[in-house]
C-alpha cells in the first residue's frame, strides 16, 4: 500500500469532521429552515414585527402577514405566535421568518385531515376573481367557482363576503397549491337534513314561516328550510291579486298555511289568505238586494267589469247591466280599472262567492225619463242619424233615438217613395207616437204633424157605397183609381164589368170617371177595393124589382129597356 492511499481515508474523515463543525458552528445546515417554531413579539413598527424565536438572532415577519385578508393586523408585544422558517440565517445573518406559511402549513395539514375524513371545514370569502371567489381556510387560499355558491344564482353576494361559514371540499393538490371549496354541497346537505325532518312531521293546516324563493305568473315558492311550497296566487290574499308580485317580493319572509300536502309526490300548497277572517262570511247580509255601494273598478273582461266592495269581496257588473243606452260595446269603453264607481246590488249568492252588480241602475232610466218628458203626442226636433230600408232613425238625446217608420213619412206618398226625399244629418220635426219602455222603443210620425186629409173622406165613405172614381192606372189585373183626389182604390179584373166578355182592363183610359161600389175600406193603408161588377148586378136587381120579372112574361132586356128609358126621361124633366 502507497502512504498516499493509506493517508485518504484519514483525510476524508477528517475533511467531514471538520465539515460538520463549521456548518454546526456557522449555522448553515441548522435543521430548522423549513420547520414551524414558536416565537414571541418583541416590537412592532410600521412595517414588521420583531420575533424572539429562542435562536442566536431575532427574526423579522412583514406586518401584513398578521392581518386576515380584508382586515387590520392584530398583534401586541409578548403575543407568542408561530412561524415557518425559510432561512436559518440570510447573508445579513438575520432569521427568515413567516407568518402566512406558518399558517398555511397548518391549515393544509388540518384541511388534509378534514378533506380525508369528508368534514367541513370554516373559511371566509374574501375576495371576487374571474369565475368566482377566493376563500381564506384559516391562512390557506382556496378558489370557489360561481356554480358552488348557492342551490341557486345568487344576485348579491355582498352579505355573504367577509362572513365566515362552512365549505366542503371537493379537490386538494397540496404540491400545485390548489384547493377547489363548495359552498352548494353544504347548503344541499343541510337541506335534505331539514327537508327529511319538515317532510316527517308536516300535516295540512300547519303553520309555517317561509321565505319567498322564486315568483311565476301563477304563484310564489316559498322555501320552509329545506323544502319548497306552492303559493298560489288565489291563496296569496281574499282581494284579487293579477299578479304574485303585488304582493309579494323575493326574500320577503312569510307565514304560510299548509292546505295539501301529498305523501306520495311530496307537493306542498300553501295559503296565506286562509290566516285572515274570511270576507265573505255574513256578506249577504251585509250587501242586500237593492243596496247602493261605492267601489273600485279591479279588472275588465269581455263579459263585464269586477267591482271591489271591500278588500276580498268582489262583485261582477255584466256588460248589459253597465249602460242603459251603449250597447254592444266593450266594458272597457265604459269604465277604467281602478275607477271609483256607484253600484247597486242585484244578486248575492253567498255559497258561490257571487254579487251581481249594476251599473246603469244607479242613473235614472233615460226611457222612463223621456216619457215623463215627452209624453205621447208631443213634437220633438232631431237629426237623421241613420237612414234603412224600413225608416229613419232620429237622434232624440244624445244617447236616445226615435224611428218613424216609412208608412209615417207622408200622407200622400207611398213610404218608398217618400224616404227619398230625406237625407243622412237632417234637422226634422216628428211627433212621438208610442214609448215602450221595457224594449226601449220610440216610435215616431212625420205625417202626424199635420191632419190627414183623408179623415173627411173617410167619415163620408162606407161600404156597399157608390162612388165616381177617376182611373189613374191600367193595368194587366185591373185598374188603380182615386176617390176625391184623396183615397186610392182597385178594382180586379174580374170586378170590372158583369159579362166577362167585357172585363177587359184595356176598356179603360187613364183619366176616364167610373163609378164602383165600395166592397171595403181600408183605413190604415187609406185604400177602397171597388167593384163595377157588383154596381151593375145590384141595379139589376134594383130594375127587376121595379118594372116586374121575366116570370111575367117580360125578358131581362125589356125590362132594362124600360128602366133606362124611365131614367132617361126623368133626366129630361
Amino acid at each position: 500500500m502507497s502512504a498516499s492511499s493509506a493517508l485518504r481515508p484519514r483525510d476524508q474523515s477528517a475533511e467531514e469532521d471538520f465539515a460538520s463543525l463549521l456548518d454546526e458552528t456557522l449555522g448553515r445546515d441548522t435543521g430548522f429552515d423549513g420547520s414551524v417554531v414558536s416565537g414571541r413579539v418583541l416590537r412592532v413598527t410600521d412595517d414588521a414585527v420583531i420575533v424572539d424565536v429562542g435562536l442566536k438572532s431575532e427574526g423579522r415577519v412583514p406586518l401584513k402577514e398578521f392581518a386576515a385578508p380584508g382586515q387590520k393586523p392584530e398583534i401586541a408585544i409578548g403575543d407568542v405566535v408561530e412561524l415557518y422558517v425559510e432561512r436559518y440565517e440570510d447573508r445579513d445573518g438575520s432569521i427568515v421568518l413567516s407568518r402566512e406559511k406558518a399558517r398555511r402549513e397548518e391549515s393544509w395539514t388540518n384541511l388534509e385531515k378534514a378533506h380525508a375524513a369528508n368534514q367541513r371545514v370554516n373559511g371566509t370569502i374574501y375576495s371576487r376573481v374571474k369565475g368566482g371567489f377566493t376563500v381564506d381556510l384559516g391562512g390557506a387560499v382556496a378558489f370557489l367557482p360561481g356554480s358552488q355558491v348557492d342551490i341557486r344564482p345568487v344576485r348579491d353576494v355582498g352579505p355573504l363576503m367577509g362572513t365566515p361559514q362552512p365549505f366542503q371540499i371537493l379537490k386538494m393538490d397540496r404540491a400545485r397549491g390548489n384547493i377547489v371549496v363548495s359552498r352548494r354541497a353544504v347548503l344541499e346537505e343541510t337541506r335534505a337534513e331539514q327537508r327529511s325532518e319538515l317532510i316527517q312531521g308536516l300535516k295540512e293546516g300547519m303553520i309555517l314561516d317561509g321565505v319567498v324563493k322564486n315568483i311565476t305568473d301563477y304563484g310564489a315558492f316559498v322555501d320552509l328550510g329545506g323544502v319548497d311550497g306552492l303559493l298560489h296566487v288565489t291563496d296569496i290574499a281574499w282581494r284579487r291579486i293579477n299578479h304574485p308580485s303585488e304582493a309579494l317580493q323575493i326574500g320577503q319572509p312569510v307565514k304560510v298555511q299548509v292546505i295539501r300536502f301529498n305523501q306520495e309526490t311530496q307537493r306542498i300548497s300553501l295559503g296565506m289568505k286562509q290566516l285572515e277572517v274570511d270576507p265573505w262570511e255574513g256578506v249577504a247580509a251585509k250587501y242586500p238586494p237593492g243596496a247602493k255601494y261605492s267601489g273600485r273598478v279591479t279588472n275588465i273582461t269581455d263579459y263585464g267589469a269586477f267591482v271591489e266592495l271591500e278588500p276580498g269581496v268582489e262583485g261582477l257588473v255584466h256588460v248589459s247591466e253597465m249602460s242603459w243606452t251603449k250597447k254592444n260595446v266593450h266594458p272597457g269603453k265604459i269604465v277604467a280599472t281602478s275607477q271609483e264607481v256607484d253600484v247597486l246590488v242585484l244578486d248575492v249568492d253567498a255559497g258561490k262567492r257571487r254579487i251581481s252588480l249594476g251599473l246603469k241602475q244607479v242613473q235614472r232610466n233615460p226611457w222612463e225619463q223621456f216619457v215623463e218628458e215627452h209624453p205621447v203626442g208631443t213634437e220633438i226636433e232631431g237629426e237623421i242619424r241613420n237612414i234603412t230600408e224600413f225608416g229613419l232613425f232620429i237622434g232624440i238625446t244624445a244617447d236616445i233615438d226615435g224611428m218613424a217608420h216609412m208608412s209615417d213619412l207622408s200622407w200622400d206618398e207611398a213610404g218608398e217613395q217618400a224616404i227619398t226625399k230625406f237625407n243622412k244629418g237632417d234637422i226634422i220635426k216628428a211627433k212621438v207616437l208610442d214609448v215602450d219602455v221595457e224594449k226601449e222603443r220610440i216610435s215616431l210620425g212625420i205625417k202626424q204633424l199635420r191632419d190627414d186629409p183623408a179623415a173627411g173622406v173617410f167619415d163620408r165613405v162606407h161600404k156597399n157605397d157608390i162612388v165616381t172614381c177617376v182611373v189613374t192606372a191600367v193595368q194587366a189585373n185591373g185598374v188603380e183609381v182615386s176617390v176625391d183626389d184623396v183615397l186610392t182604390g182597385f178594382i180586379r179584373r174580374a170586378e170590372l164589368a158583369r159579362d166577362k166578355g167585357d172585363q177587359r182592363p184595356d176598356r179603360f183610359a187613364v183619366g176616364e170617371k167610373v163609378d164602383a161600389k165600395i166592397l171595403s175600406v181600408d183605413r190604415a193603408a187609406r185604400k177602397l177595393a171597388l167593384t163595377i161588377r157588383g154596381k151593375e148586378m145590384d141595379e139589376d136587381k134594383q130594375a127587376v124589382q121595379e118594372y116586374g120579372s121575366v116570370d111575367s112574361g117580360a125578358s131581362l132586356g125589356d125590362i132594362l129597356g124600360a128602366a133606362i128609358r124611365r131614367r132617361n126621361q126623368q133626366s129630361d124633366v
